[in-house]
This record gives structure tokens, sequence and C-alpha cells, in this order.
């Protein structure tokens, strides 16, 4: 299968943490790097949030629900992914087969285990591509999230939750629906 083009590597990913890192401890002491960010989202997600402070965050939660699944989709090679948690699924139903037989089930879960070190890598490198798309703009996002909802103090989302907390849990319901709707591993 060629999958050239879709495997990240670790030089790269490195590079783009280290950047973000920059970008977010410099975001104060940049001027440059905080308008840029507030530039580009107080028009966009601050106009939606202006507009009605609930519908207008589900909706930039869902923009960037379906951004993150869209590039994980086509920044990744899927069928590899498929791969893997097919033989991981594989194993795990013959470790359930045999869990009377614990000669059998330990030599199974010494398979299990020796495999683990190689699978993270193989999944990692095949999923690290799409952290490459995404996390800068993440970054600038979250800083800029920061910096709005530092300026309207007390405000509660669901009368209880902070900005984070309803980004976080909005966040997951929203990728696991697009995930499963895009087919996406």
């Amino acid at each position: 299968m060629d999958n050239s083009g879709k495997e990240g590597g670790f030089g790269l990913i490195f590079l783009v943490l280290a950047g973000s890192l920059i970008i977010a401890t410099l975001w104060d002491k940049l001027a440059v790097v905080r308008n840029f960010a507030h530039g580009l989202l107080d028009p966009t997600a601050g106009f939606l949030l202006n507009w009605h402070l609930t519908f207008g965050m589900l909706i930039i939660v869902f923009c960037i629900s379906v951004f993150t699944t869209l590039i994980q989709k086509y920044a990744t090679d899927q069928d590899s992914l498929r791969e893997l948690r097919k033989e991981q699924k594989i194993l795990q139903d013959e470790m359930k087969e045999f869990r009377d037989h614990p000669e059998k089930l330990l030599a199974l879960q010494k398979k299990q285990m020796q495999q683990m070190p190689e699978n993270f890598m193989k999944t990692f490198k095949l999923t690290s591509r799409a952290m490459v798309f995404t996390t800068v703009p993440f970054i600038l996002l979250f800083r800029w999230f920061n910096d709005y909802f530092a300026l309207t103090e007390g405000v509660k989302f669901l009368g209880f939750l902070n900005w984070f907390w309803f980004y976080f849990i909005f966040i997951i319901i929203f990728s696991s629906v697009l995930r499963k709707k895009f087919n996406v591993v």
C-alpha cells in the first residue's frame, strides 16, 4: 500500500510543536501574533459569539469539528489505520476466546505487549500529519478564546460551564458524530 505523503516525520512534528509553544509564549509579548489572530477571529468567531453566546459557540465548535475531522480523514492513511485496528481487535478476540486457558492467554498477552510500542509508533506516524495542519491554528484559537472570555468575565454556558469545558464537551460530541458520518478511524 502506498502511503507516501501521509506519514508524518518526527522532525516536522517537533518543529510544529516548538513553533506552537513559541506562538503561545509570544502571544502577550509580540503584538503582531495577537493582532493577527484577533484580526482573523474577531470578525468571524467574535461576530458569532456577540450574536448569541451559546449558539455562536456551538457553531464555532461544530466548524472546528468538521475541520479536524476532514483533516484527519484526508491527511492520514485511513486504510493502514483500519488495518492496525483490525489486527488489534483480532488479538483481543483471541484473548477473550482463551481467557480460560492461562498458558495460551499469557502467550497472547506477551504478543500484545511486544506489539504495543510498534503499533503506537505506527499509529503516531500515520496520524501526525493531521497534527501538523491543526496545531498552530488551535493554539491561536485557544489564545483568542482566552482573550475574548477574559473580557466577558463571569460568562457561563448552560448556566454552569466555562468556555473551555463547554468547548471540550461539545467537541467530543460533534467529533464522535462526524467521525462516524465521514467514516474516519
